[in-house]
């Protein structure tokens, strides 16, 4: 039977090859992230309001598409490194469940309340779930990195 040895991934024999993935994983994140929030600080009130959301969500989408893709990419690359490590960490866990959340959540609910430019408080609502969700992903990661 063949078994996975995260000794012979080429991330874990390389000095730089795991920090310039976790570098693509980060800025990439950054960016989907980045864009997303612009967005939700828009419905909030709270930033570019001489721009409705629905415009925002158009001129942002490539770059959020990008972003998510390139994340997701890289930090499957990254998860090979260490199966098992990842697997038992509860906040490893709680960033995947999150994500998965959260990607849905930004496709279907998220994006329907920026094309139709809502900025009631339903809205505002659906942008704060979005930034706590997203600030989860991120706060998870810290926690199962340095622990």
């Amino acid at each position: 039977m063949l078994a996975y040895d995260p000794a012979t991934n080429p991330l874990n024999n390389n000095e730089w090859s795991f920090p310039l993935a976790e570098c693509f994983h980060i800025a990439a994140f950054a960016m989907a992230v980045g864009t997303i929030s612009v967005i939700d600080l828009r419905i909030l009130g709270l930033g570019l309001v001489n721009q409705k959301p629905s415009q925002l969500l158009k001129d942002t989408y490539l770059w959020t598409m990008a972003g998510l893709i390139i994340t997701i990419s890289a930090g499957m690359i990254i998860f090979t490194t260490g199966p098992l490590f990842y697997y038992y960490s509860d906040a490893f866990r709680l960033k995947m469940a999150t994500l998965v959340v959260a990607v849905i959540y930004n496709y279907t609910i998220h994006k329907k309340i920026a094309q139709s430019d809502n900025t009631g408080p339903l809205g505002k609502i659906v942008a704060v779930v979005s930034l706590l969700l997203w600030v989860t992903i991120v706060f998870c990661g810290l926690f199962y990195a340095f622990t």
